[in-house]
């Protein structure tokens, strides 16, 4: 048994990339992910200066390996397919650079979501299709994914020229949310070097059967998140897909970007589910099956925490979910 367990650093993105490393090391971790545009900023991963200088990225990969750690993953979060002329272009043009520096690097897998378009032609904000009952939101998906086509063909020809996989995250408002559309993106695409980030957590609050999933999609299962997510009571009366969120102050600190001048809004206090550190949705016994299907895909697969449960600092929270995942790894 051999899977690479580790931590996606953006949850300790206040302190230098060294620092963070060492709060990796004390938990037991030696596969590391970094941050290198989209979304949010990349503290830890100096892109310009990475892509520019050969000694810069030795030096940047002996910070790992002085630590006895391994840079599995380069992840790019956004929307590269966003109408808006300050968001869509920027997290383009960041994924392709993350895939250039991954190749320099050697690092096998860059991270990204599939992005969503607007309606049509002329939209000016992107729109995310549930449930096409109504056969014009059909037409709405035949344009997206014609959208879609066209940018990952690129994206996958890219990739392929710099001997980089591109682990999407199955994520809801973006067009690959599940198994089904992850394999319609790779058969419409015909693509080589494009198939799944195995993030658990959005795959839960749909409903789905995550070993199914991982069993399901098998060698397109590129990298995996350990990310918890638990249903609580609110589901009663709001369900799964849920719009009552609010507002967060365009002076409030602290608050999460996602592009120019807009940002993550605040969840209701009773909300239908929520993000939890691994092993408070689900018990060791459950991660445990979810490590042995990814080691059937592949047993030196990276699997990293990604830590965004509230209700823990997250230096403590952190050290929680590595604690579950090194005890659910044990018991293979």
């Amino acid at each position: 048994m051999s899977l690479k367990l580790g931590a996606y650093t953006a949850c300790l993105h206040d302190r230098p990339l060294s620092e963070a490393l060492d709060v990796l090391q004390a938990d037991g971790l030696t596969s590391v992910e970094v941050n290198t545009g989209g979304f949010i900023p990349s503290p830890h991963c100096h892109v310009d200066l990475l892509l520019s200088s050969e000694r810069a990225r030795r030096d940047y990969l002996e910070t790992f390996a002085a630590r006895g750690m391994e840079l599995t993953g380069l992840n790019c979060n956004g929307n590269p397919l966003n109408p808006l002329p300050g968001v869509g272009p920027k997290h383009a043009d960041d994924l392709r650079r993350t895939i250039e520096l991954a190749g320099l690097l050697g690092v096998e897998n860059v991270v990204t979501m599939s992005g969503t378009p607007g309606s049509d032609p002329d939209a000016r904000y992107p729109s995310w299709v549930v449930n096409p009952w109504d056969g014009v939101y059909m037409d709405v998906l035949d344009y997206q994914w014609g959208v879609a086509a066209e940018f990952w063909t690129e994206i996958d020809a890219l990739a392929r020229a710099n001997d980089v996989r591109i682990a999407i995250e199955m994520h809801p408002h973006n067009l690959v949310f599940s198994p089904v559309t992850l394999r319609r993106l790779v058969d419409t695409v015909g693509a080589t070097n494009i198939g799944a980030e195995m993030d658990p957590s959005h795959l839960m609050w749909q409903g789905m059967d995550v070993v199914a999933c991982i069993r399901d999609l098998g060698p397109l299962v590129f990298h995996a998140a350990a990310k918890d997510a638990m249903i609580t009571p609110g589901v009663g009366i709001r369900g799964v897909l849920d719009t009552s969120f609010e507002r967060v102050p365009a002076d409030a600190p602290g608050k999460v970007p996602t592009g120019y001048g807009s940002w993550c809004t605040a969840w209701p206090e009773d909300p239908a589910w929520r993000f939890v550190a691994v092993g408070v949705g689900h018990d060791v016994d459950w991660w445990t099956e979810f490590l042995r299907a990814l080691a059937e895909v592949d047993p030196d697969m990276a699997v990293n925490i990604e830590h965004e449960d509230a209700a823990y600092d997250r230096l403590e929270g952190l050290a929680l979910a590595a604690e579950n995942l090194r005890a659910a790894a044990e018991k293979l």
